[in-house]
């Protein structure tokens, strides 16, 4: 049985990724908690809805950030970066988008985006867009040309594809035709807890053939118990992940929503982020995640269940980051 003292050197002696972040960024706390929590590197979300020009005032805002905050966090372009920051204890930010919106109707966007850093780029939020569907569309179409020559083109710069909103025939199509491996940086198995955000065994096994990598999400609507969800019950997530697919191919992917508020839920679950209605499932305001783990600063209660469930140092390492730095490697310095 792994001591407390034994879980908290491994954690330390880690590469920890979060594969997707997406909390208030306006907010100090934040900042805080992710140093507090000694995270090596996020999948920061700075897009979902916005367009063109929004996304380019928001990545001048984060650059901004990192000057500002230079002695605590860096950009992340590389894996190099990613190695730097855990060697000077910075935590690394990823800038990924949740929708490909941005680049509005101009595949030559895709080239300036990755030259100011964006790294992860999910193709499809909720909705349709012009590449594809999302997972909440009331029928799915696939692909659009438009959307494979995105992938072929985000494959090229050595962008990571992320399909975790990405309606069920979209991401397979995309799993089929990218020639990189891709990702699905927040999601559970659906066959786990049947949610349509979760995803189907058909696209896990077929994400994990082509070399890709799932985040085990621990927001609480895509775990069996919901808003009474503690870190076990995230566990529980990852470890039917690792039963369906392999643990190299599973990661973390929090899905943190730290000090967000019900006005920006409410913007993320409007139609095109546009057309507001009533929320199917309420949220707690302020909402939280998994008891034991409800910010960055604890999620080193992960790597202490993942012990004492009886998982070696080393398997746990891979789950904690280890499989995002390879699937990194692969697909943005191939």
């Amino acid at each position: 049985m792994a001591t407390e003292d034994a879980a908290a050197r491994l954690y330390d002696d880690s590469i920890i990724i979060d594969g997707l972040n997406v909390s208030n960024w306006q907010s100090p706390a934040v900042y805080r908690s992710l140093h507090a929590g000694r995270v090596t590197a996020i999948n920061a979300t700075i897009a979902v809805w916005e367009d063109y020009c929004t996304t380019l005032d928001h990545i001048a805002t984060w650059l901004r950030r990192f000057e500002k905050c230079r002695d605590t966090f860096l950009q992340v372009g590389s894996v190099q970066d990613i190695h730097q920051a855990k060697q000077a204890g910075k935590v690394g930010v990823i800038f990924g988008w949740q929708n490909a919106t941005p680049i509005e109707n101009s595949l030559d966007r895709l080239a300036l985006f990755h030259a100011l850093g964006v790294r992860v780029i999910q193709l499809t939020y909720n909705d349709r867009n012009l590449l594809g569907n999302g997972c909440y569309e009331r029928s799915d179409d696939g692909l659009s040309h438009f959307g494979r020559d995105a992938v072929r083109e985000m494959n090229r710069l050595g962008i990571l594809i992320d399909l975790s909103h990405v309606g069920d025939r979209t991401t397979l199509e995309a799993i089929e035709h990218s020639e990189r491996p891709v990702a699905i940086t927040h999601a559970n198995a659906r066959a786990f807890f049947h949610h349509v955000r979760n995803k189907t065994d058909e696209a896990l096994q077929l994400l994990a053939e082509r070399g890709g990598v799932i985040g085990a999400n621990a927001f609480p609507s895509f775990l069996r118990r919901g808003f009474d969800s503690t870190t076990a019950d995230y566990v529980d997530a990852i470890e039917d992940l690792i039963e369906r697919v392999g643990i190299d191919h599973i990661g973390i992917g929090t899905d943190y929503t730290q000090d967000q508020h019900a006005t920006f839920f409410d913007w993320l679950f409007a139609q095109q982020g546009t057309k507001f209605g009533v929320r199917g499932e309420p949220f707690p305001d302020p909402l939280i995640h998994p008891q034991g783990m409800e910010t960055p600063d604890t999620l080193s209660n992960v790597t202490g269940e993942l012990l004492r469930r009886g998982y070696r140092p080393e398997e746990v390492t891979k789950i904690m980051g280890g499989n995002w730095l390879r699937l990194f490697q692969v697909v943005w310095e191939a």
